[in-house]
């Protein structure tokens, strides 16, 4: 993928930095969402630990330099803050994803669900960005307590419980 950004810069999705940035991106969603949502909070190593797992497949996937720790990741995170910017490009992106997906009707309520829960855990200047609404008391009442009745049921579902319950 190659392309040219709202302000003219040209772009890869090769570029070992983009590349560096898409996997400390994602790495802190997926401790974020964990954090929020997971059966079972991890401690400080074992957060630690999966930094560490996951740099090991940056690594081999061409991510120069990727954080081995907690503290690592959030150094990062920080190092691109500089960069980035809400557009209205991708703040049309966000109001496509959670406003008009290309969903059918009844997947939609349970879609809205999951986004909500995804939007409760981003950081605050991610939303800024975006211009998505931070909402602490409904999010915290009723976003938080759907996500995690969502992810309990999705660990359900895809236990050996189910399974066996379902024959």
């Amino acid at each position: 993928v190659k392309g040219t950004a709202s302000d003219g810069r040209e772009y890869s999705a090769s570029d070992p930095h983009l590349l560096r940035w898409v996997h400390v991106a994602e790495v802190d969603s997926f401790i974020r969402a964990h954090q929020a949502y997971g059966a079972t909070p991890l401690d400080t190593a074992g957060y630690d630990a999966y930094v560490a797992d996951m740099a090991v497949i940056a690594r081999k996937l061409g991510v120069p330099a990727p954080p081995t720790s907690v503290q690592g990741l959030k150094d990062q995170i920080a190092q691109f803050r500089p960069e980035l910017r809400g557009t209205t490009e991708s703040r049309d992106a966000a109001k496509y994803l959670l406003l008009t997906p290309p969903l059918e009707l009844v997947a939609r309520v349970p879609y809205s669900l999951i986004a909500a829960a995804a939007i409760a855990i981003l950081p605050t200047w991610a939303r800024a960005d975006l211009r998505l609404p931070y909402l602490p008391v409904t999010e915290q009442l009723v976003v938080k307590p759907i996500g995690q009745l969502i992810s309990s049921t999705i660990r359900w579902a895809t236990s050996g419980d189910f399974v066996s319950q379902a024959v």
